[in-house]
């Protein structure tokens, strides 16, 4: 087979995943041509292995923008029965583990719940927010996105066929958490916003983390790793797809509020060519919380790349872990189920690993741990584990602007502008949000990041062998009263109003979910200070669990950096 080309003709290095059986939507062969799809999938399809052209970084330094070919293999290795070390997830934390492993020497094996989401350069990996199929929600007959009507009317969620998609919505009582499934995990359906925190709430919620490291060194290596990078000012002043950025920045100045310019991980440069129609268009064609076929720097086109080229690690989607325990020689044995795209169960099996990182995320790492402690198989776990969770803080609202001050019938899925009202007695932190339509719509929307002094309690819940999550919608009066406290003073600075058409029942503020879990496993708490689980040796956590339920920020530069902390020490003093 010949080896994959980017378009600029540099050979990219393959990187190694498993794919099991599953048919994978968008997935190009090495001769270019797609892969055998299911009968009626307009998606395409790859059935059983795959390789990722690794020199995305190349790639998209060369202006190919967020995608990388990928061509068909035989010869990818099977998940073996025993692996020096198991990372659990794909996310921020365990990409971090997997690099720093990888790097290290260390043979690694990542299990990943979600599906792998090949690229091509011809896109059609992701569906757009306006036009969802199957791809979209995890194994749901109906999108559920985060805006429920417009005009009071159902078109905004579509029916599907259940199906790995990309998004799910974890629903808990009245409460919700949106969690991305997939290699690269969260990074595929945020909105990549890559801000780090206040240095003062980091000390403050972090206190035992040395503050001079991570804003020295970790803080720099992680935007370094994630490609951070900042929209030109030009564009952002002058291009048609920020004008609902400009509208909201002024309507907050207007009322005294200080607003910020934030970094991204979606390369602003192809932003721009997408605006000029020189490339294909991704967050201009509402493409953001079902993934982006291009100009976002992913996970799966960052670190996860990077550390299958040491040779040490492979990936493995469609595994979910569902019990571990250890072994007479004091090794961690994971069972895990395979399945298809479909929902089928192909294999449950056992591995064995010297070394297990959690990074499911603060639910999914936080399952696997209460549940081992409560069923006896790691019996002596702390019982912090399950403490310490909350929501970031995240409240939704948006307002109705005067027929005079339209927010643009295009406008990018990347948001570039935040309110800064920290230092408030109510303190708020909110994104000026796009609304993609493709029509014009006169709304200013905001996910607004709170600090919310509630928090939950994740707890295993025997008869469905789940997780439990004790958190209500009640709970998130203080985020409520908090952005009101903003928002309210920006309506009467502008001689405006709220939507209450958008989130059901009339609501003005969505205040029923959460993009931004945090914590069940807190750092120096229900670990040490590295994350290290006592009683049992190379067992941890390294994803956003570790964090006590709030950041102050879009949390995934902080989860990226403490990982890279952990990591380093844990290699250095633990793996040695």
């Amino acid at each position: 087979m010949s080896a994959a080309k980017d378009p600029a003709g540099r050979v990219a290095p393959r990187v190694v995943l498993d794919l099991g059986a599953a048919p994978v939507p968008g997935a190009m062969l090495a001769s270019g041509k797609p892969g055998k799809a299911a009968k009626g999938d307009p998606t395409g399809g790859v059935s059983r292995r795959t390789f990722l052209g690794a020199g995305v970084a190349a790639g998209v330094a060369a202006g190919m923008g967020a995608t990388a070919p990928w061509a068909l293999a035989a010869d990818a290795p099977a998940l073996p029965s025993y692996v020096a070390a198991l990372v659990v997830g794909s996310g921020y934390g365990g990409s971090v583990a997997a690099l720093r492993l990888g790097q290290a020497g260390i043979r690694t094996a990542v299990l990943e719940m979600g599906q792998a989401w090949p690229r091509s350069a011809s896109g059609g990996t992701f569906c757009s927010m306006t036009a969802p199929d199957r791809r979209s929600m995890w194994f749901r007959s109906r999108t559920e996105a985060p805006l429920a009507t417009f005009l009071w009317l159902d078109v905004v969620n579509k029916d599907i066929t259940p199906y790995a998609g990309v998004l799910d919505r974890m629903r808990f009582g009245d409460f919700s958490v949106f969690v991305g499934r997939g290699v690269g995990g969260g990074s595929l359906v945020n909105g990549g916003m890559a801000v780090a925190p206040k240095r003062s709430y980091f000390t403050e919620i972090l206190p035992g983390v040395n503050a001079d490291e991570m804003y020295g060194t970790y803080f720099p290596r992680a935007t370094a790793m994630l490609r951070q990078n900042f929209i030109s000012s030009s564009y952002l002043e002058n291009g048609a797809a920020y004008q609902y950025a400009r509208v909201g920045r002024q309507q907050a100045q207007a009322a005294g509020f200080g607003t910020v310019t934030v970094p991204n991980v979606y390369d602003f440069g192809y932003m721009e060519r997408e605006e000029r129609n020189e490339v294909p268009r991704s967050a201009l064609a509402q493409e953001v919380i079902y993934g982006n076929n291009y100009g976002k720097q992913t996970l799966d086109l960052t670190y996860l790349p990077a550390a299958t080229a040491t040779g040490n690690v492979t990936i493995h989607p469609l595994h979910r872990v569902r019990a571990v325990r250890r072994d007479a020689d004091g090794r961690y044995v994971v069972s895990v189920r395979r399945t298809d795209a479909f929902g089928a169960v192909l294999e449950d099996r056992d591995i064995t690993c010297g070394a297990l990182f959690l990074a499911a995320g603060s639910l999914g790492s936080t399952e696997i741990l209460v549940r081992a402690r409560d069923t006896g198989t790691l019996p002596n776990l702390s019982t912090q584990i399950g403490q310490g969770w909350g929501t970031n803080g995240n409240v939704m609202t948006a307002r109705a602007n005067h027929v005079w001050n339209p927010t643009g019938t295009v406008q990018s899925g990347m948001p570039a502008v935040a309110i800064d009202n920290w230092a408030a007695a109510k303190p708020v932190f909110a994104e000026i949000a796009p609304m993609p339509a493709g029509l014009e719509t006169w709304v200013s929307l905001y996910l607004a990041i709170t600090k919310n002094p509630e928090r939950g309690r994740i707890t295993y819940n025997a008869a469905t062998d789940s997780a439990a999550l004790s958190y209500t919608k009640s709970q998130n009066a203080p985020s409520v009263a908090a952005a009101k406290a903003t928002f309210d003073k920006i309506n009467q600075a502008n001689g405006t109003i709220y939507r209450y058409d958008l989130f059901g029942g009339n609501r003005t503020f969505a205040d029923d979910f959460t993009y931004h879990p945090l914590g069940g496993c807190v750092l120096g708490s229900a670990t040490d200070g590295y994350g290290r689980l006592a009683n049992y040796p190379r067992l941890y956590v390294v994803d956003g669990s570790l964090i006590p339920g709030s950041t102050g920020v879009n949390p995934f530069v902080t989860i990226t950096a403490l990982a890279e902390r952990n990591l380093a020490r844990i290699v250095a003093t633990d793996l040695a």
